[in-house]
């Protein structure tokens, strides 16, 4: 790939901002040598890892790699047998833990539903973590400076010792310190250390006073820093023990190095995938910063960004840009006012190449295409050069004989202001002579120029086609975007005009011009004139398209909630009709058992009579539970007031269907109204209709206890919760005791089990702060035991 198209087309910005995405050295190495790639099956490798790489995290999250090192030299200093410090071995254990918290981010990643080619689960699946080895580390080193009392127990039991010592030393000490004798021998009553030994302050003039060894004095010489004889024996003893323990450090970073050691291939292999997976992730959350796209690529070489924008430039204003080429044309002329957008669009153009090949995403949307070249090239900007004494015709003409010479089929040629810097006759006469080239070579080619001739040219040459920079000449300002097949119309006389210069002048100015160039302007007003009345009926159209799809949408959703709702009521009713059979069964047992009891006890004609209430009781029941039925399935509403005068345009609630509505017509001389229910018409009567602000709470309160009446009707004297934690047990409790007290049960049974008591302790702390319990036990002996507890209710 040209270096200097890459830099001129600012590809080193991309790889700047996507080192910063990186989470260690690792990964920001490999951004470091990114170069787009001319191999259509790498660069196809390459996008794919980074798709990979998008559906990981926006079906997961970011991944954890905050714990990585590069631990590259560590493991060098494994291999040639060297001891590893603290600090490294750290390093270890948090890439250990990386590596095992990366393997559950994989496996949460792959139940919702990740392909199984997905390339990003496969590099996470040869990862290997180890946590004995992480734990015994973590273990073993508090921190890059200290190894922890519990890395063995003789460390432990040495550094005990060091503390009975120096806790001996400072006792003695402070005996001497505190005592009459020694008090005014003392500089200050303190205990320091010199040189790790316990040193008391002792006046200088009474040095021979305090018998030990002198290890400091201070500044002035006032003061002598003394370990008294007394403590000399513990304090090498201390010493001792130092040593000691640092043998026996020394030997537990030997032990936690061999450890190492022995996973070393596998820490090896994680690294280089830990380098991979860094740099895929940051490619991935470029894309999604930039709201980014795969692009398609083609072996044909043709270009079609759809909504481009430039990576570089404030997502929230800048201009997407439609762009194609390649196909019916080659070659693509660019004209427009200064500031217009031509640079832009061609950077924008040869960035996306270079990035696509890179294997990053594309700031555009779904269906954006680009082609694979071997090479890319650029013109662009003031290549003036002091140092070589080149102008910048001179500067531009030595690239461009360059790009000459090497381009072929497989380029991507951009050129801007083609022709610039030299007498504009012989400018363009170059131009079309080095587009002409290009254009038989098979080149994708892009230029931008304000030359006339060049748009005349691309009218006439087959392969290439016009395009322009859109310019509001009412605002004097450019849109940005930019309109493949019309050629670019000069808008100097429009501009001065607007600007107010004298209309004498332009007329003057129009006379210079050629009747040619004067007819040629007036072709491309009329040209431009059309496309924009033809682009406003466009977005209308579309306008109205969209319109029509939203309320198409609208009415499906409204037709599934009918669905929905009738779905529910019929299931709300079905529940509430069972409960009612239950309790009617119930109600019939127990009449059968009176009858029979009856029939045992008693003389005929009591028998008779009790027989005769029975069979009154049934049938008494029976009316009860056909009412109920046809309550719960079809409620009356006769609490609500029916609405005196319906107009068309009132909302109203279709009280036997639950469902709001508009009133379509008055009420006719029967009393129906014609309502519109989502997508349904039907004719309602009044009675069945009221005004949705005047009664909604009440009819929802009155449905809400009917539901409720329904299912405490079946709710059943005992309840089983084993199987549930505490938390969830007491949510469970408190709507069964809820239900249960509606219902008038006065006894209650809860199966929790014996296990380990844990949910029976959960379940009588909850019942002694019950409103509704009134006392509670244990169950007996054919109860249930301690599995069981009995409830009164209040």
């Amino acid at each position: 790939m040209d270096n200097r198209a890459i830099k001129i087309l600012e590809f080193d910005k991309i790889v700047k901002k996507l080192s910063s995405l990186c989470a260690s050295e690792l990964g920001r190495e490999i951004v470091g040598e990114l170069m787009p790639e001319s191999n259509m099956a790498v660069v196809t490798e390459r996008l794919r890892e980074t798709t990979d790489a998008t559906d990981f995290i926006l079906r997961r999250g970011n991944p954890p790699l905050g714990g990585l090192h590069d631990i590259r030299g560590s493991l060098k200093r494994v291999e040639i047998g060297s001891m590893l410090n603290p600090a490294e071995l750290l390093h270890i254990a948090d890439t250990l833990r990386t590596a095992r918290n990366i393997k559950n981010y994989s496996a949460s990643a792959d139940q919702k539903g990740l392909a199984e080619s997905n390339r990003i689960s496969g590099l996470i699946s040869s990862i290997v973590s180890n946590k004995r080895v992480e734990d015994k580390i973590n273990m073993s080193i508090v921190s890059e400076e200290e190894i922890a009392d519990s890395a063995s127990n003789t460390l432990a039991r040495i550094r005990r010792q060091i503390k009975d010592q120096q806790r001996s030393i400072k006792e003695k000490l402070d005996s001497m310190i505190r005592s009459s004798k020694y008090q005014k021998l003392m500089q200050e009553s303190i205990v320091t250390l010199r040189g790790d030994r316990y040193v008391i302050p002792v006046k200088a003039e009474f040095k021979n006073e305090v018998p030990g060894l002198v290890h400091d004095s201070s500044a002035s010489g006032a003061t002598l820093y003394v370990e008294p004889m007394a403590v000399v024996e513990a304090n090498n003893s201390i010493k001792q023990l130092r040593s000691k323990e640092q043998l026996e450090i020394e030997r537990i970073l030997h032990e936690l190095t061999a450890d190492v050691a022995e996973i070393l291939e596998a820490l090896k292999t994680n690294i280089a995938i830990f380098a991979d997976l860094d740099f895929a992730f940051a490619k991935a959350k470029l894309s999604l910063e930039l709201k980014c796209v795969c692009p398609k690529l083609n072996h044909e070489k043709r270009v079609n960004i759809k909504k481009g924008r430039h990576p570089l430039l404030d997502g929230n204003t800048v201009v997407p840009i439609n762009l194609w080429v390649g196909g019916s044309f080659n070659t693509l002329v660019v004209t427009g006012p200064n500031t217009g957008g031509k640079t832009v669009t061609l950077k924008t153009l040869g960035l996306f190449t270079l990035m696509a090949q890179a294997g990053l995403h594309v700031p555009a949307v779904e269906g954006t295409e680009l082609g694979v070249f071997d090479k890319v090239y650029a013109d662009i900007g003031d290549e003036q050069s002091i140092e070589q004494s080149l102008s910048t015709f001179s500067s531009h003409m030595t690239n461009i004989v360059r790009i000459l010479r090497e381009a072929d089929e497989n380029s991507l040629v951009l050129f801007d202001e083609l022709g610039a810097g030299t007498d504009p006759t012989e400018g363009a006469a170059l131009a079309m002579a080095i587009l002409e080239r290009l254009h038989g070579k098979g080149a994708i080619t892009v230029a931008t120029t304000h030359y006339s001739e060049l748009k005349v040219y691309a009218l006439t040459t087959e392969g290439v086609e016009n395009a322009c920079c859109e310019f509001d000449v009412e605002t004097l300002r450019p849109t940005y975007n930019l309109l493949i097949g019309v050629p670019g119309k000069s808008n100097a006389f429009a501009i001065s005009r607007r600007l107010g210069l004298q209309e004498e002048i332009l007329d003057k100015a129009r006379e210079f011009l050629s009747g040619e160039e004067i007819e040629f302007e007036d072709v491309l007003m009329t040209i431009e004139k059309n496309r924009s009345d033809t682009e406003k009926e466009k977005l209308q159209a579309e306008k109205y398209r969209l319109e029509i799809e939203e309320l198409k949408k609208e009415l499906e959703g409204q037709k599934e909630k009918l669905i929905s709702q009738k779905d529910k009521l019929m299931r709300e009713a079905r529940e509430e009709a069972r409960g009612i059979l239950l309790t009617a069964k119930k109600d019939a047992e127990g009449i059968l058992d009176d009858i029979k009891r009856a029939a045992r006890e008693q003389d005929e004609a009591d028998r008779n009579r009790a027989i005769e209430e029975a069979r009154a009781r049934l049938r008494s029941n029976i009316g009860d539970l056909e009412g109920s039925l046809a309550e719960s399935l079809f409620p009356k509403q006769s609490y609500i007031k029916p609405p005196e005068s319906l107009k068309p345009g009132d909302s109203v609630l279709i009280t036997n269907l639950n469902q709001k509505g508009t009133v379509l017509t008055a009420p006719d001389s029967d009393g129906e109204v014609l309502v519109q229910a989502g997508i349904m018409k039907i004719n309602v009567h009044i009675t069945n209709l009221k005004l949705v602000d005047d009664q909604a709470q009440e009819i929802q309160k009155a449905g809400a206890g009917r539901i409720g009446i329904s299912k405490s009707m079946s709710i059943s004297p005992r309840i089983d919760i084993r199987g549930t934690n505490v938390d969830e047990a007491v949510q469970i409790l408190g709507k069964y005791l809820d239900d249960a007290v509606i219902a008038g049960l006065v006894e209650v049974t809860i199966v929790h089990g014996k296990g380990t008591g844990m949910l029976r302790n959960g379940v009588h702390q909850f019942l002694k702060s019950s409103k509704h319990v009134k006392g509670y036990r244990l169950g007996k002996y054919g109860e249930g035991e301690s599995g069981v507890t009995i409830v009164t209710i209040k």
